[in-house]
């Protein structure tokens, strides 16, 4: 059976208090107002330092889970569904729905919207993610609070268990993090709240500037590297110095797209932070793309993994994270039995785009490319036709040995999703040489890249089907498309694509890009989704982002 030790405790967690951060959680089914279950308060609860790792699994299940035992964490709105308001599930559809990796059939007006870039302030997808993120930020906050040497020591707690706890702390401040890299990168200028600043239902939080948050993380993760457990030694699916270099890393990636500045720093830190990973020979590729995605891939691609979020079809059970890519991705004439789902949800597929970078099978065959074409067309004449748009195969509640994942109803799906992958490490920091950052050579860069095209092609030492060369790795668009190659619906398409500056604008057309079969132009705005009008109207000190 999938063992997940984090997330049975999160089924277990005591409800504790946390800070209500912005008017965009006044949605939130007042979970942060209500009195403690079980006739327990903050107090009580941190009093014991055997509840700690109870109270972190909660911010750990955040990232992927909707709410405890039928409690959701954030209200989705009568008659919504409560699925969307997962984080995984929502960060997912901002970052894949908007982009040519993929297209979703089902005919809402928010995910339509998302389907053509075509949003307003008022979509509701676009605020179940803000409300998410700052709902974790909330819940990190209030445990790093807690967890301060000063309170600590107030409750006596001392030697092994306060080690533990400051161990905790650190993981807790790196889950803020990422919630914090997801809302730079989604929404730019964001609220901002940190364990310094009370609850207070009265608390309308200032704005930070984007390079300012920038700065603010990248400095977070650095400060706390020296409490995390080693890298690729802390138990599964928790945060540990691995995870804290693979975020900064992406973050200085990113970090002209945040900051605005034109510089190579950016990419010389990347190199850093890659380089840590890289030095590690516990870091290794799992030997097939494809385990990737199956249900035991917390034992058959442990090796690769450097952050999951973690998914049991017994413990975890949400219609969000990979239950919903499971799901979703089957319809047509697609057999249940085949994904271990007992229904098909017929929604995404994937425009032309993502299938076209692959080579056909006549000229080599990338075993990455993962798609269902009986039935299905290349052409989408119809956003809401499931079959128009090739399907996707990549996510699949089967292991590695054909069995179907815990759940006898085969309903909720076991398959981890990778956050953070050695083989983006590989992908990230051959783009940061490309574009000029020191601290690594080309010709490692080529290597790395080969390393994931020998797994892709199935090279057994000393073949090169599928290897590129050094004119081919330096062509404009190879980074960009091998990124598509190797991580598409994996969430991080958009993110990519504003980077290189194809997003927006008509360099680069898919089809129902601004509403248009063929694709059109859409404006530079895009390139952030806009603070949700809910929440401006609560804290009017809260500038909306430019063009809404």
């Amino acid at each position: 059976m999938k063992s997940h030790p984090i997330l049975r405790r999160a089924g277990l967690v005591f409800a504790v208090a946390a800070a209500a951060l912005t008017g965009g959680l006044t949605a939130c089914n007042k979970d942060l107002q209500r009195e403690p279950f079980y006739d327990l308060n903050t107090e009580s609860v941190y009093r014991d330092p055997a509840n700690y790792i109870q109270v972190l699994a909660k911010c750990y299940a955040s990232l992927n889970l909707s709410g405890n035992s039928g409690a959701p964490d954030v209200f989705a709105g009568q008659g919504k569904d409560e699925g969307e308001t997962a984080y995984l599930r929502a960060y997912w559809y901002l970052q894949e729905l908007p982009t040519d990796e993929a297209v979703v059939a089902w005919n809402s007006p928010p995910l339509q919207e998302l389907n053509k870039a075509t949003w307003t302030s008022g979509n509701d997808l676009i605020n179940n993610c803000y409300t998410r993120i700052f709902y974790t930020i909330a819940l990190c906050n209030e445990f790093i609070r807690e967890t301060s040497d000063d309170k600590l020591g107030s409750r006596g707690i001392t030697g092994a268990n306060a080690d533990k706890a400051r161990t905790y702390r650190a993981e807790a401040r790196f889950l803020r993090a990422v919630a914090y890299s997801h809302a730079i990168d989604l929404y730019g200028n964001v609220p901002f709240v940190t364990e310094a600043d009370l609850p207070s239902k009265q608390l309308q939080p200032r704005q930070i500037k984007r390079a300012e948050l920038f700065d603010y993380i990248t400095q977070e993760l650095r400060d706390i590297q020296p409490a995390l457990l080693a890298a690729h030694q802390a138990p599964y699916g928790r945060a540990d110095k691995g995870a804290a270099w693979a975020l900064a890393a992406k973050l200085y990636l990113n970090g002209n797209v945040y900051t605005g500045r034109t510089t190579t720093a950016a990419y010389d830190s990347c190199l850093v932070y890659c380089n840590k990973i890289l030095t590690k020979p516990s870091y290794v590729l799992a030997p097939e793309y494809r385990l990737l995605f199956l249900a035991d891939n917390n034992v058959t691609s442990a090796s690769e993994i450097i952050f999951p979020l973690e998914s049991d079809g017994l413990v975890s059970q949400v219609y969000g994270g990979t239950t919903y890519l499971v799901h979703a991705a089957v319809g047509g004439r697609m057999l249940n039995t085949g994904f271990g789902i007992n229904s098909a949800w017929a929604g995404n597929r994937t425009r032309k785009n993502l299938p076209l970078l692959f080579p056909t099978p006549a000229s080599g065959f990338d075993t990455r490319a993962m798609f269902f074409t009986t039935g299905q067309n290349l052409e989408i004449n119809d956003l809401t036709a499931f079959t128009d748009g090739y399907a996707v195969t990549k996510w699949r509640n089967k292991t590695s040995t054909g069995a179907n994942g815990n759940d006898p109803q085969q309903i909720f799906v076991d398959t981890d999703f990778p956050l953070f992958r050695l083989a983006d490490v590989y992908l990230m920091y051959a783009e940061a040489v490309l574009r000029n950052g020191r601290g690594g050579t080309q010709t490692q860069a080529l290597a790395y890249v080969n390393l994931l095209r020998d797994r892709a092609y199935g090279n057994t030492p000393g073949t090169t089907d599928g290897h590129v060369t050094t004119a081919e790795l330096t062509a404009p668009d190879f980074i960009l498309e091998e990124r598509a190659r190797e991580l598409y619906w994996e969430g991080t398409r958009r993110t990519d694509l504003v980077r290189f500056g194809k997003f927006t604008g008509s360099t680069y057309l898919w089809p129902w890009k601004g509403g248009v079969k063929a694709g059109q132009s859409i404006d530079a705005k895009y390139n952030l989704y806009p603070l949700p009008s809910t929440d401006i109207v609560a804290n009017p000190s809260l500038v909306q982002n430019p063009g809404y």
